[in-house]
């Protein structure tokens, strides 16, 4: 079955689109077709942020809104969603080559948690406080709303991170503007189906898929008042460029390079399970992973032998089969990177353990073996480049001090990982790691904490309250009068 749709989703419902062009959508397993939907051109952004515009700068609209109100269009969404949940998995799934039993959480379960999870919250934080003024009199300290958000959406964890943009900001009462990833359009027009029955005002919501252009015209669009991006650092960088001229709030979500530090104390049959899933968790498309291992040296070849095990173990199958653990990478372009990736390691020396190559028995689709090497330096390519496929490298340190000098030699500080029988053994190494975020024995995003990185991998949080702090901008109203004499 394919789907293509003839309509953009702007403004929170169905418009003609301004071209003629159309995104197709493939699947990572096979590369057979699996529909189309119009492209969006600068002529569909434009409309789309003079919808947002209007909305958000509409006296009695959404932005106005009581938050309990907003709330319940958020949460009939959520219920809707909930509804399609197995649609979209299934979706995302063909088009990125997640694997299903990972896709069931984080695409099918997580967007309405978070709908849940920000409607309770904006209608329970107070939107103005009043404060002493040290000179006399009081001031009122208000939380608003930022404006017209620009959220631009990767591929590998589409509806997850979406949502971890626009639910905190449709929660504070701002209006936005979505363009997802070309790779992922299927899931994007589900979502836009979902919104259309949701019954959001006009202009609160618009989807517009495109390349990078389409992104590079909405991110410096007059009519926008804050950005959100996932992506590369690379494009980050260009992002936060933009936005550093135009004097306009982004928060940039973006690559990582993790280390998972294993204590010489470690069981290591009890953590390979939670270890699979923390550095090869969606075919190593995920920007957290922890991607370097690092050993002590006296439990060294121990490690390897065990990594190894792990990686080979895994089943590598259909992303549409809840037994897969690995499926394939989104495109034939990625699975060509990584290979790259893969070569320039053997050419700095690095042994290959397990994997290396193509699996047998998959010619269709865009499948790269798990690879696990050993032998490199922490400067090696392999060791400092994201390559956001299933490929580890096994390091050896000398001291738990080495370790964590090793784990911060990095431009980037996403996440990371420890792994020790002592839990407070762990907790004190994690913190003296600069990355965003740290698991101690596993690793699980917690949507009620902030999420981001350091260095090279971006600016600001998602995530936790502190969300609120990209999309909501305090206004202080000095007052003479002397409240607290009352």
């Amino acid at each position: 079955m394919t789907f293509d749709y003839q309509e953009l989703l702007i403004g929170s419902r169905w418009a003609d689109p301004a071209g003629r062009n159309r995104i197709g959508a493939v699947s990572a397993a096979g590369g057979e077709p699996l529909g189309s939907v119009p492209e969006g051109t600068a002529a569909d952004i434009d409309l789309a942020v003079a919808e947002a515009r209007e909305a958000f700068d509409d006296p009695r609209g959404w932005s106005r809104w009581p938050a309990a109100r907003r709330a319940d269009v958020l949460l009939r969404l959520a219920e809707i969603l909930e509804k399609r949940s197995a649609e979209t998995v299934r979706r995302v799934s063909a088009q990125n080559g997640m694997p299903v039993s990972v896709g069931a959480y984080s695409e099918g379960v997580v967007p309405a948690m978070l709908l849940r999870y920000y409607s309770a919250l904006a209608s329970e934080l107070p939107e103005e406080a009043l404060r002493r003024n040290l000179s006399g009199g009081t001031t009122v300290v208000r939380e608003v709303p930022v404006g017209v958000l620009a959220a631009v959406v990767p591929w590998n964890f589409p509806q997850t991170l979406t949502f971890a943009k626009i639910a905190p900001a449709l929660a504070a009462g701002c209006t936005v503007v979505v363009k997802p990833a070309p790779e992922t359009v299927l899931d994007a027009f589900l979502l836009a189906e979902s919104v259309a029955e949701a019954g959001f005002p006009d202009g609160v919501v618009s989807i517009v898929p495109g390349g990078a252009d389409v992104g590079a015209y909405l991110v410096a669009h007059p009519g926008v008042d804050a950005v959100a991006f996932t992506g590369s650092t690379a494009a980050g960088r260009e992002v936060a460029r933009e936005c550093g001229r135009l004097l306009r709030p982004v928060t940039l979500e973006l690559g990582g390079k993790s280390a998972a530090i294993l204590l010489d104390d470690v069981d290591l049959a009890a953590a390979l399970p939670a270890l699979a899933a923390a550095t090869l968790g969606n075919n190593g498309q995920t920007c957290y992973l922890s991607t370097r291992i690092l050993a002590p040296r006296r439990r060294y070849h121990e490690v390897v032998d065990a990594v190894t095990a792990m990686a080979a173990g895994l089943r590598v199958g259909d992303p549409l089969d809840p037994a897969t653990q690995l499926g394939p990478l989104v495109s034939e372009r990625q699975r060509d990177r990584v290979e790259k990736l893969v070569a320039a390691g053997r050419a700095e020396g690095g042994r290959i353990t397990t994997g290396g190559g193509r699996p047998a028995g998959f010619e269709r689709g865009w499948y790269v073996e798990p690879t696990v090497f050993t032998g490199l330096e922490n400067s090696s390519s392999v060791c400092q480049t994201e390559i956001f496929g299933p490929v580890l490298a096994v390091l050896e340190y000398e001291s738990p001090d080495h370790a964590v000098a090793l784990a911060n030699d990095s431009a980037y500080g996403l996440a990371g990982t420890v792994w020790t029988a002592d839990e407070e053994r762990g907790l004190a190494l994690a913190r003296r790691m600069r990355t965003g975020t740290v698991g101690v024995n596993g690793y699980t995003v917690d949507i009620g904490a902030p999420f981001g990185g350091t260095k090279a991998s971006g600016l600001g949080r998602e995530l936790g309250p502190e969300a609120f702090a990209a999309i909501r901008e305090p206004q202080s109203i000095y007052l003479p009068r002397r409240e607290w004499d009352r």
